[in-house]
């Protein structure tokens, strides 16, 4: 029997997890991408508020205020790329005391007794994981300071520009601030997935497990929360 096959049968149950990671991970950033688009969602109704932002952005002539609603969203996600590199810092030194790690998950109840090679590999996943964050927090980070140059560079309503240019200067700036705004939230989508990866050092059920549930946490805070139906609520006219 090959290598190959006698790895695969050892580590069947891990694979199948692992699997079942990444097709609940990948699924559900493909599905929210392409249903903001088609369904009421947190993502889709703040783009409209991004872009009356926006249009009402090119009737001031003081920008100071809009200035500092970006410069406080990038504080948000420099705390959130700030606190990643932590962890990938903390994660790399969980690699090299594996041992001490294994010792202290073997007390959990219905742990599953696991050999430093696959504790490595599991510390690993978690490093990948978190690096893919740190780059999505790093490039909307990015991306907000391109809003802040586009905001700089709105014509005054002095300068007798056409309603037809500030509708497009509007929606493009509302455009990149929706880019950054997903990629800040793809960042922390990934935080929430690898609390589900946790559950793996402990058992590969409870890491599917988890992975499901984080899924449907997603979805519910996403498509179906009551901060939705908050932001979705339309404010009647005083008809007396």
């Amino acid at each position: 029997m090959s290598l190959v096959n006698v790895f695969f049968q050892q580590n069947a149950m891990n694979l199948v997890a692992l699997l079942w990671f990444f097709l609940c991970f990948r699924g559900y950033m493909i599905y929210a991408k392409k249903a903001m688009y088609t369904t009421p969602c947190l993502s889709s109704v703040l783009h409209m508020y991004r872009h009356e932002w926006m249009v009402k952005l090119h009737e001031r002539e003081n920008r100071i205020a809009d200035n500092a609603g970006i410069a406080n969203l990038e504080r948000s996600v420099s705390f959130f790329a700030s606190t990643t590199m932590l962890i990938l810092a903390g994660l790399m030194t969980v690699l090299g005391s594996t041992d001490k790690a294994i010792d202290v998950i073997a007390d959990i109840p219905f742990a599953v007794q696991a050999t430093r090679e696959e504790w490595e590999i599991k510390i690993v996943m978690m490093i990948v994981l978190f690096v893919y964050a740190f780059f999505k927090f790093t490039w909307s980070l990015r991306q907000y300071g391109f809003v802040t140059v586009m905001i700089g560079g709105v014509p005054r309503p002095a300068d007798g520009v056409s309603a037809q240019v500030c509708q497009a200067n509007a929606a493009r700036i509302a455009k990149m601030t929706s880019l950054a705004a997903n990629n800040f939230n793809n960042g922390l989508r990934t935080y929430y997935f690898s609390q589900a990866m946790l559950g793996w050092f402990i058992n590969p059920i409870l890491f599917m497990g988890l992975s499901t549930l984080i899924v449907y946490i997603l979805y519910r805070r996403e498509f179906k929360s009551s901060t939705l139906k908050t932001l979705m609520m339309s404010v009647e006219p005083d008809t007396k």
